[in-house]
């Protein structure tokens, strides 16, 4: 029996592990999940939770149930990849024969005052932290770091959601500075209708208890620091002894395995992952279909099939703008903006399309359907 082992939960974790249980379940294989926490953790939606809307709570034994997976409640502390083990906190030890990496990234908290006094999104708990901490300010000043979409949707939810609240978005660019002129200005004057304080050209140098410190020595008062600027790959990878990029993140081939142990494969914002344009960037459109594809390539080896070379093209940029409001911006495959975006009403439904389709996309896996719909980005895969 070949023992799969697949770390983290989140999208891409439960989309691989499902994927790979369906498709090796001939083989005899046993797909065991590790994850941290009980719970499966929507991150398109934490500025949601941020903001201090209650979400439905879905349990990862309910989403794996009738998969064929089995669920570890556990977080990881070592890799052993030479002993082909993982030790979590407790103590366990879990042996594998093949191992599927999905354990995603952390907060880059490189800017001095970060980790301690700056809140971040790096799982649900944080973002409820966040909430929680807002809702005992009557007033005061909230300041987003970071211009890219997580910084845009959560700048826009929380002037939404806590209009007595003063919302400020520092952002080294312009906000939404991926997207298309046309989709760009549509942005900007919504974060203008909702108040938002836009501070373009600003570069944070230091996060203090009480504020943030720009690099000209201004100092701007904050009752609360969200900080969306970057992310990094866990220690653990380069713990472990597997080649990481500059970022944290696995090196891996073009079937989804690492270049320094192929029995190991990693995926979404975990992996760097080279495609013609470049190496991908952590989004939820992009690891859900690399989670599918490691769990291909590696049914394929099993079944002592040479797995075919991973391909992925990006088709679109979806930013929710509060729950009234959102922008679509369309893209080519390396993610450059295409002339066409949508607005208003027709974007909101389509972002909600995006937000929830993971859900419906594990029930169709268990089925082993692949519905080319639910991210329009399953190129490559079979």
């Amino acid at each position: 029996m070949t023992d799969i082992l697949v770390l983290g939960g989140g999208y891409t974790g439960v989309a691989a592990a499902i994927r790979v249980a369906r498709r090796t379940r001939s083989t005899g294989a046993r797909v065991t999940l590790v994850n941290a926490s009980p719970r499966f953790t929507e991150r398109l939606r934490l500025h949601q939770t941020a903001a201090g809307e209650r979400l439905a709570d879905h349990s990862l034994t309910g989403v794996l149930a009738g998969s064929g997976v089995e669920f570890v409640l556990g977080r990881v502390a070592a890799i052993d990849p030479v002993r082909r083990q993982v030790r979590l906190d407790a103590g366990r030890t879990l042996g594998y024969d093949k191992l599927i990496y999905a354990l995603g990234t952390v907060t880059d908290a490189a800017v001095p005052g970060v980790a301690e006094h700056a809140h971040v999104y790096d799982d649900h708990a944080g973002a409820l932290r966040l909430s929680r901490h807002l809702d005992t300010l009557t007033r005061g000043t909230v300041v987003v770091a970071g211009g890219g979409l997580t910084g845009v949707e959560s700048a826009a939810e929380l002037a939404e959601a806590r209009p007595h609240l003063r919302v400020v978005l520092l952002t080294r660019g312009r906000p939404g500075s991926m997207m298309g002129r046309g989709a760009r200005a549509y942005l900007d004057g919504v974060l203008e209708r909702l108040g938002v304080e836009v501070r373009a050209g600003a570069d944070i140098t230091k996060v203090l208890p009480d504020g943030v410190e720009l690099g000209d020595g201004e100092l701007i008062h904050s009752d609360a620091t969200l900080w969306t600027t970057g992310t990094r790959g866990l220690p653990l990878a380069a713990e472990s002894g597997l080649s990481v990029d500059e970022r944290g993140r696995i090196v891996v081939d073009e079937v989804l395995r690492s270049v320094s142990h192929p029995d190991v494969y990693a995926v979404g914002d975990a992996a760097a992952i080279t495609q013609k344009f470049g190496v991908m960037h952590g989004t939820c459109q992009g690891g859900i279909p690399t989670g599918l594809g490691a769990a291909d390539s590696l049914a394929a080896t099993l079944r002592g099939k040479t797995p075919p070379a991973f391909k992925f093209g990006y088709v679109h940029q979806p930013v929710s703008l509060g729950r009234r409001d959102a922008v679509i911006q369309f893209t080519r495959p390396d993610d450059t903006p295409r002339r066409w975006y949508l607005t208003g009403r027709a974007a909101i439904a389509y972002k909600e399309t995006v937000s929830s389709s993971p859900i419906t996309l594990f029930k169709l896996l268990k089925r082993d359907l692949v519905p080319v719909w639910t991210f329009g980005l399953t190129a490559g895969l079979s």
